[in-house]
């Protein structure tokens, strides 16, 4: 001990890595817009394929309440759809349902539903040649 009193050693630095902190954050974003695995989003572009991700994105999934002793209902995938492609999307609606299904391992999507606007993704500009 010291004149002054007790020298305190501080203890181990316990710091969590930035993404570790943001994955709590972004988990409960994703999760207020329905959507129970964040990939959906974060993987668009692999899920439905470069065609149709450029030009319709998740904006969030719809669940049905559930009932109690029945199996939970599939839920409505809201897709923000560029105002030109939103018919040509519509109709790859299958398509659309069948990959999401897929990637989910399950039926958890059973219909699509659309909203047109312009995508919050900036879109890739071609540098003059």
């Amino acid at each position: 001990m010291s004149k002054s009193g007790p020298i305190f050693k501080p203890g181990p630095v316990s710091a969590k890595p930035l993404g570790i902190l943001l994955d709590d954050v972004f988990a409960e974003a994703y999760a207020k817009q329905g959507f129970a695995a964040r990939e959906l989003v974060t993987r668009w572009a692999q899920i439905a394929g470069p065609e149709i991700a450029a030009h319709a994105e998740p904006l969030k999934m719809q669940w049905p309440r559930p009932v109690e002793g029945q199996p939970q209902e599939p839920a409505t995938l809201v897709l923000r759809v560029e105002g030109p492609m939103a018919l040509e999307i519509q109709h790859l609606a299958d398509v659309i349902l069948e990959r999401v299904n897929r990637f989910f391992g399950w039926s958890a999507v059973g219909k699509l539903a659309f909203r047109q606007a312009p995508l919050s993704r900036p879109r890739a500009r071609k540098r003059p040649g």
